[in-house]
């Protein structure tokens, strides 16, 4: 087995790839696009997005907003915030997009989850909560759903 000199370019670009990650981790409330991250590791836009998803699965906007709905369920699930003031303390700008890609990803809107989620996890320690709220996509529950059969 040979290890990679630390000079290697695509370690090099990992590492870049992997400071982007940890900075959307960090600052997901905040307005981040694709171009100003991209900038910030010398790239263009398009090949940051194509490393981007051939590193990780998934292009950085679906995980800045996976992110974003996984911070909005635990908000909603404590119940202190609206559907709207949530979209907005997570970095969402539109209500409407929000609604949806919490739908698209949760399987239910936002507002049914606020109401069903102060219920259902009642009596559960948060670090278990925490495995049991993160959202699935839909095309991918079905796929974890016939591996588990």
């Amino acid at each position: 087995m040979t290890s990679r000199p630390a000079s290697d370019p695509y370690l090099r670009e990992l590492t870049q790839l992997r400071r982007v990650k940890d900075r959307m981790d960090r600052e997901h409330a905040q307005p981040l696009d694709v171009e100003s991250l991209a900038r910030d590791v010398h790239m263009s836009a398009g090949h940051f997005s194509r490393r981007f998803k051939l590193a990780y699965g998934e292009s950085p906007y679906s995980y800045l907003m996976t992110r974003r709905i996984e911070r909005a369920m635990a908000l909603l699930r404590k119940g202190d915030l609206s559907v709207t003031e949530v979209c907005f303390a997570v970095g969402c700008s539109s209500l409407g997009t929000f609604s949806t890609r919490f739908s698209e990803l949760v399987g239910m809107p936002p507002s049914a989850y606020k109401a069903e989620a102060e219920h259902s996890t009642a009596g559960i320690p948060a670090c278990v909560e925490k495995q049991v709220s993160r959202p699935v996509r839909n095309r991918e529950a079905s796929a974890a759903a016939a591996l588990l059969a």
